[in-house]
C-alpha cells in the first residue's frame, strides 16, 4: 500500500501524546507499506532533528509553516476573538492553511495513492477542501479521532474557573462539534482509540464505518528498569500546556495532595512535561517541576507511583500505558483512564473525588508489596493488549475492509 498522512505536526522523535501515536503507527505500517507525509509545522521550530527522525521511515516529507503555531499570547487571544466573529471554530482558524491544500492536490495528482490518513479532526477540513466526490481511483480517506475534540471542548467548558474562557469554550465546542460531525461524512472511514469514542461518533452518524485502534506502547522502548523506586515519590506526567493536564495538576494539588501530605508529610511530587511560565511557581519543597526531558523514563522508573488526576479529556491517555509498560503502580481517576481495558484493584488503582484519591495514593505508598503487584499486573496487560505491532494490524485490517488494498510493498 501506499500511503499519505496528513498531521498537525511532524511525528518524531515522539515528545507527547498525539506524536506517539502518530510515530508508532507510522513506523509499524513503513515496515510493510511505504508511507509518505505531508504536515504544518512551527515557522520558528529547529526542525532538523524531527525531519531526521521521520526520514527515518516515511519515503518523503513535505512541510508547510503555519503562523498560528508562532503567535504570541496576545496573537493567540486575537485569533480567539477572530473565530467567535465568524462561523468557524478556533481549531480551524489555527490549522487551515491555502499550501498545504495546495500542496496535498500536487501530491494526489502526481500519483497515485490507496490511503489518505488524516490526523485529528482539526486537519479534517483538507479533506473537505478537495471536495465532496473524487471519482475512479481516488484513494480512501480515513480520519484518525486521537479525541473526539469536540467532547473534550465540551467537558472543558465545564470545568473551566474563568467566566470569559468559559463562555468562549462555550461558544467553540459547539462550532467544533458541527464542524466534526460534518468530517465523518466525508470519510471513508474513521479510526478512535477507545470503544467510548466509537459509541459517541456513531450518535453523531450511525453509519459511518470505524475501528477501534488503541493508543499502545513501544515494549521493548518502555520496560523494567533497574533503579529502584524512590519511596513516597509520585510522578504526573505530561505536557502542562493541555487543559486537561493542567486542571488535573491544579485538582490534584487542591483538592488531593494536602489529604496525602496530612497522612505522609514526607510525599514528593515529581511533575514532568513541557511546562507554561504560569506552572512553574506552583513549585515548592513538596513539589517539584522539572519541565521537558528528552527521555521520561528514569522518572517513571523512580517513582513509586504514577498519578493520572484527570477530569477532562477523551481517547486512553498513553502515559498510563507508558507507566504501566514499566512495572509502575499507577493510581488514576475512571475518566484518566477511561478507554483503556484495566480491572481496578488488579492493574491499578481507579479513585474519583478528593478522598478517594489521596486514600488510593497513601494506601499504595504504605504497601510496597501491592506497588509490585499492580505493576506486574499492569506490565502482562500491556504485553497481552497494548503494544504497537498489534494496533498496527488492527489499523491494516481496517484499510483491508474499506476497499480491499493491495498486497504490501
Amino acid at each position: 500500500m501506499k500511503i499519505l498522512f496528513v498531521t498537525p505536526y511532524l511525528p518524531s522523535p515522539p515528545g507527547f501524546g498525539g506524536q506517539r501515536r502518530m510515530h508508532g503507527l507510522m513506523g509499524g505500517l513503513a515496515r510493510d507499506h511505504e508511507v509518505s507525509l505531508i504536515s504544518l509545522v512551527n515557522p520558528q521550530a529547529d526542525l532538523d532533528s524531527s525531519l531526521r527522525a521521520t526520514r527515518e521511515y516515511c519515503r518523503e516529507v513535505v512541510v508547510v509553516e503555519n503562523p498560528p503555531f508562532a503567535l504570541s499570547l496576545r496573537g493567540k487571544r486575537l485569533l480567539q476573538l477572530r473565530s467567535l466573529a465568524s462561523r468557524r471554530s478556533f481549531e480551524w482558524h489555527s490549522y487551515v492553511q491555502p499550501r498545504l491544500q495546495s500542496e496535498l492536490r500536487r501530491l494526489l495528482a502526481r500519483e497515485r495513492w490507496d490511503v489518505v490518513n488524516v490526523e485529528f479532526a482539526q486537519m479534517a477540513p483538507y479533506r473537505a477542501g478537495l471536495g465532496g466526490k473524487l471519482g475512479p481511483g481516488a484513494p480512501l480517506f480515513v480520519l484518525d479521532e486521537h479525541n473526539i475534540e469536540y467532547e473534550i471542548l465540551r467537558r472543558t467548558a465545564e470545568h473551566e474557573v474563568g467566566p470569559v474562557r468559559r463562555v468562549f469554550n462555550q461558544v467553540n465546542w459547539r462550532k467544533l462539534h458541527a464542524e466534526e460531525l460534518r468530517a465523518w461524512r466525508l470519510f471513508d472511514g474513521c479510526t478512535v482509540t477507545s470503544a467510548n469514542d466509537e459509541a459517541l461518533l456513531h450518535e453523531g452518524r450511525p453509519k459511518a464505518r470505524t475501528a477501534v485502534v488503541p493508543n499502545a506502547v513501544d515494549l521493548d522502548h518502555f520496560q523494567h528498569g533497574s533503579t529502584a523506586r524512590e519511596p513516597d515519590t509520585l510522578l504526573f506526567f505530561g505536557a502542562m500546556n493541555y487543559f486537561p493536564n493542567s486542571d488535573g495538576l491544579a485538582f490534584f494539588l487542591k483538592e488531593v495532595f494536602p489529604l496525602v501530605l496530612a497522612r505522609r508529610p514526607s510525599v514528593k511530587l515529581r511533575v514532568v512535561g513541557h511546562t507554561p511560565d504560569h506552572v512553574w511557581p506552583l513549585k515548592s519543597a513538596s513539589v517539584d517541576i522539572v519541565g521537558f526531558v528528552p527521555d521520561v523514563r528514569p522518572y517513571i522508573e523512580r517513582a513509586a507511583v504514577a498519578i493520572v488526576p484527570l477530569r477532562v479529556g477523551g481517547g486512553t491517555r498513553l502515559k498510563i500505558l507508558e507507566a504501566m509498560a514499566m512495572g509502575k503502580a499507577v493510581v488514576s481517576t475512571s475518566l484518566g483512564a477511561e478507554g483503556i481495558e484495566a480491572q481496578s484493584g488488579r492493574d491499578l488503582l481507579l479513585a474519583d473525588g478528593p478522598e478517594a484519591f489521596a486514600a488510593a495514593v497513601v494506601r499504595v505508598l504504605e504497601d510496597p508489596a501491592l506497588a509490585d503487584r499492580l505493576g506486574a499486573a499492569a506490565r502482562r496487560l500491556v504485553e497481552e493488549r497494548y503494544g504497537w505491532p498489534a494496533a498496527v494490524r488492527k489499523l491494516e485490517a481496517f484499510y483491508q475492509s474499506l476497499g480491499g488494498l493491495g498486497p504490501k510493498v
